[in-house]
This record gives C-alpha cells, structure tokens and sequence, in this order.
C-alpha cells in the first residue's frame, strides 16, 4: 500500500508543506484526519488512551506506534517499549522524536521476542481488517506474548452507521472499507474492522482468550484486556 499516512506523518513533524489528510469510506462523506492527532501528549490524550496506558505493565510491543506518542509516554516512564510500525517514513519519525526501540515491519512478520503487554491504540486492531484476520492475529499473538502477559486495544460498535438496524450483508458489519488521501495521491482501498463487545468476546474465546472490558464511554468505545485461558 502506498505510504499516504507516513508522508503525512513525516511532512507534519519535518514542518514541510502539508496537506489535509483525508480519509474516503463506503458509507458517506470523505472526513479529515487532523495529522496532528497522531502527535498528542499525554494532556490531550482521552480517558480511554490514559487507562489503557495505565494498564500497560511489563515489557511491551506498541503495534502500529504511528509518530510515537504512546510509546514515548511508556518509555518516558521507564517502560521497555518497543514501537512496531510498518511505515519506513512514519518509523524514520519514531527515530527523530526519540523512541529508542523502533521495528519496521508487518505484525504477522515480527516474531521472535515475547512480551507482557502486547498494545495497540487508536483502534490499531482494525489492522486485522476483518473476522477472520482478527482469528489469525490472536493466534500469531500467542507467539509474541508471555503466558501470564496481557492484549490490550480499544475499538467501537459501529452499528450506529445503521441506525441500529444492521441490514443483511455478506460480511460482518463492523469491517469497513477506507482508503487514505494526501496530496492528490490515494491508497487503494482497505477493509478496517470494528468490533462489538459480544463478537469480541466469543471470537476471543473460540481463539483461546478470556476477555475483559476494562472501560468504555457514552459512544460505544470501549478498552478491552485479553489474557490467554489457562
């Protein structure tokens, strides 16, 4: 996939000329992506971030770190944090802003090391596009994570873009189609998941997890903690 979110990120933190970074999807109007969202600290992070941050114990894999903002939070206090972020361009920033343990590389490709707490934000889980991606995540995450270790990401129900009333489809409905916009220059199109509490829970455990529902607010957002079944 073209790298749009990284030139963004990069151009944004390099204070070369930028533009609005624009995110088209299948069910209404194209929506900015303030790039400056993905360089918040901790004042301007939500409830959500700040409990899961919390939570973090141990040695952790911040996947899909984006400029690093969380993970120079853990590593600022005293965390072993390593940020994991396909983007070279996005990773070149992880560098200059200070993150000491950067990776480049695809989730499904990093192995080798375990962790205590294996976090994603900003609903990174999305990156598992859909039901079945989430099902080989969770079993390529038991490769990565200490057996008494934690999985820790946020997402939505995102029934609300039906009123509620889910209309039959072929596929679950929390899997949405996007593409990124920056500079004229677009992605293809990709599938981003959302998932609803209950098909969390009973995907997880299926998969060989228990789940937990650490805190969620009045739009349906939600922090869960997974930990393998004994």
């Amino acid at each position: 996939m073209m790298d749009v979110l990284g030139k963004a990120i990069s151009d944004f933190y390099t204070r070369q000329p930028y533009n609005k970074l624009w995110i088209h999807n299948k069910y209404g109007k194209k929506e900015e992506m303030p790039i400056a969202t993905y360089f918040r600290n901790v004042a301007d992070m939500p409830d959500l971030e700040l409990i899961a941050l919390q939570n973090c114990t141990g040695k952790i894999l911040d996947i899909g770190a984006g400029a690093g903002s969380h993970a120079l939070e853990l590593q600022d206090k005293g965390f072993d944090v390593t940020a994991l972020e396909i983007s070279e361009k996005a990773a070149e920033v992880l560098r200059l802003r200070g993150v000491k343990k950067i990776n480049c590389t695809d989730i499904f490709s990093f192995d080798g090391e375990r962790f205590d707490t294996l976090l994603l934000l900003m609903n990174g889980i999305g990156l598992t596009g859909n039901i079945a991606g989430l099902k080989s995540f969770l079993q390529h995450a038991k490769k990565l994570i200490d057996p008494l270790g934690q999985l820790i990401f946020d997402s939505s129900d995102v029934a609300y873009l039906y009123d509620h009333d889910i209309p039959e489809m072929d596929h679950y409905y929390g899997e949405i189609r996007y593409r990124y916009e920056y500079k004229k220059q677009k992605t293809e199109w990709f599938t981003w998941l959302y998932i609803d509490q209950k098909m969390l829970t009973k995907t997880a455990e299926e998969e060989g997890w228990k789940t937990e529902i650490i805190f969620q607010d009045e739009f349906d957002q939600y922090l869960a903690k997974l930990v393998l079944k004994a």
